[in-house]
């Protein structure tokens, strides 16, 4: 049995679809390519996770926060960068869709055409979510905890309600920044430092 939650910016709703299992991953890569205009995850317990398109602002918001990772990568040189729209495998099976992401050039070089062509089965270095009006808090928490624990290296939790910035790294308790101008990524991304005041 495959459950579907669908959710938008107000609502998550729960579709159970009667199967006698939960989608293959190939039935999965099938259903996101039928659906192309969605944004879809699968949890590690195999529930799928509909996202419509973002409202107007936070589409805004995430070009910014991609725009501001993407010119730092560009001038390090160092790894590539991936918008919202990039899904990746987890080692746990998961497959998560961060806001903006970013990994060691060789780790994603050491990757086959054919799995840089899917979900490629990888967890990035560096992850950034950010929270819309639909998001609960701990969800959002929990989702950073499943990054880390699955290899990432950083990962800052943006809480644009709040204006609050959660900071995760392996083996620490997140670190909590109350209306930062700017945050600094120097633990695995030198000299990026990242300008709130156009997310806020």
């Amino acid at each position: 049995m495959t459950t579907l939650l669908i959710q938008n910016e107000s609502t998550l709703l729960s579709v159970i679809l009667p199967n006698s299992e939960s989608m293959t991953t190939e039935q999965f890569y099938q259903f996101c390519q039928a659906n192309p205009d969605l944004r879809i995850e699968r949890t590690a317990n195999g529930e799928v996770i509909v996202m419509p398109p973002a409202f107007s602002d936070t589409g805004n918001r995430n070009g910014k926060i991609f725009q501001q990772v993407a010119n730092w990568a560009d001038r390090d040189g160092t790894g590539e960068t991936f918008d919202s729209s990039a899904g990746f495998t987890l080692p746990n099976g998961a497959i998560r869709a961060p806001d903006a992401s970013w990994m060691k050039l060789e780790r994603w070089n050491a990757l086959t055409e054919q799995q840089k062509a899917s979900f490629a089965p990888i967890c990035p270095d560096f992850v950034i979510e950010l929270r819309s009006k639909s998001d609960t808090l701990k969800s959002l928490q929990a989702k950073m905890q499943e990054y880390i624990a699955n290899g990432a290296l950083l990962g800052w939790l943006i809480d644009r309600q709040n204006r609050k910035v959660y900071i995760y790294c392996p083996n620490q308790e997140a670190e909590i920044l109350d209306h930062p101008e700017s945050v600094s990524g120097d633990r695995i991304l030198p000299g990026f430092v990242f300008q709130m005041a156009k997310i806020w």
